[in-house]
Order: structure tokens, then sequence, then C-alpha cells
């Protein structure tokens, strides 16, 4: 067994296990647990500085990736025109930049706020820093190593459907440039440290609000109506 098939072969479906199965169990019996446990209440302005901007740019950039995966074909006939290329790659590196000033806000929030000190357990520190790793390792992968929507298409997308067919082929990744497979990787080690952080209220997306009717809410103080929400 080579490294490569060890780290690209095997841990993917050993990340997505521990994922589904222990995400499933904290669930089911600590699901007050599933929740970003938000410590807006502690300190708000730089988490408004950090918070808005990593999440627009996080999932702005993971839509990208999908897309890619996805539709590898599409992507590629897109960027064959040179103006559509450089503004695909142009916007990935905005959004991605975007993601890490918001990052490095939080960052920051969290070391520079002794009372947040309290509420920061060793387990956000690894996830803070593995979402650091990803995204620099991201940006530099788009800055130094030029054109990364195609060979993501070319290269990542077929890797990655190989595991769908649980057929892996981590030779795929062999001549890609360090930082890339790094990012790779990190991004299943993140996957793997899912249910153990507080990553885990991903899942609690309330979507159910979207389509929920309206709500009468009556103020308490005397002299007010009730306002509609």
């Amino acid at each position: 067994m080579t490294l490569d098939q060890l780290l690209f072969g095997y841990f993917p479906y050993l990340a997505l296990l521990l994922a589904i199965v222990v995400t499933a169990i904290r669930w089911r019996q600590h699901p007050y647990s599933v929740t970003s446990l938000s410590s807006q209440l502690l300190e708000r302005r730089k988490l408004a500085w950090g918070s808005t901007p990593f999440h627009l740019g996080i999932l702005v950039v993971l839509a990208g990736h999908l897309v890619a995966f996805l539709f590898p074909r599409s992507v590629l006939a897109w960027n064959g025109e040179p103006v559509r290329l450089v503004i695909l790659q142009v916007t990935a590196l905005a959004f991605g930049l975007f993601c890490l000033f918001g990052l490095a806000m939080l960052i920051w929030r969290r070391a520079s706020e002794p009372r947040l000190h309290r509420v920061t357990s060793a387990m956000d520190a690894v996830v803070l820093g593995l979402l650091l790793v990803s995204v620099v390792t991201g940006l530099i992968t788009s800055i130094f190593f030029r054109w990364g929507t195609s060979w993501f298409a070319e290269v990542a997308s077929p890797y990655l459907w190989s595991l769908v067919w649980l057929d892996p082929r981590p030779e795929l990744l062999a001549g890609l440039p360090f930082f890339v497979q790094v990012h790779i990787f990190n991004s299943f080690l993140l996957l793997a440290v899912f249910p153990f952080t507080r990553l885990v209220h991903a899942i609690t997306v309330p979507l159910g609000y979207l389509a929920r009717p309206w709500q009468i809410v009556i103020a308490n103080r005397r002299g007010r109506g009730t306002v509609n929400r």
C-alpha cells in the first residue's frame, strides 16, 4: 500500500463513515449539542465582520466546486472561451479572499477577546486551523497554479467520481502540485472531524422557515399592538 492509496484511496471512505455515523449518533443521543453554540452575546462587532464574509465566501466557493464536480464537461465548455475563463477564475479568487478575510476576523476575535476564551474548546481551535489550511491552500492554488477550474474538471472531478463508484483512483492526483494535494486531503480531514465539532450545525439550516406560515407576535408591554412576523 502506498501513501497515495492510504490518503486518497482509503481515508476518504473513513472520513465519510465517521461523518455519517457519528453525526447520526450525536443527533439521536445529544440533539441539543447539534448547534453552532453562538457567542454573539459575548461579542458582536467582530462577529459580524467575520461571520458574514466567511459564510458568503465559503458557500460560493463550495457551490463552484460542486458544479465542477457534477458538470465537468459544462465547466470545460464554459472555459473554452478565454474571457469567460478569466471571469470565472477572478470570481472564484475574489470570493476566496472574501472568505479568508472573514475567517481571519473570526480567528482574531477568538484570540483577542478574553471572554471568548472560556467558551472556546481545543476542537474549536482545530477546526479554525483546518479551515485556514483549506482556504489558504485553495488561494495558493488559484494564484500560482492557473486555470484551476479547468484542471479540477479534468482531474479532480474524475477522481471524486471514482470514489463514488467505489473504484478509487488516487493515481489521478499523483501529478498535482503539493499544495493541491494538501488542499484535497485537508477537505477529507475536515469531513472526518465534522461530527465532533460545532461545524455540525450546518445540517440544521432552518429551511423550514421559508415555507412556514406567518406568525402573530403579541407584545407584552402596555400600549403595544400585535405585529405580524
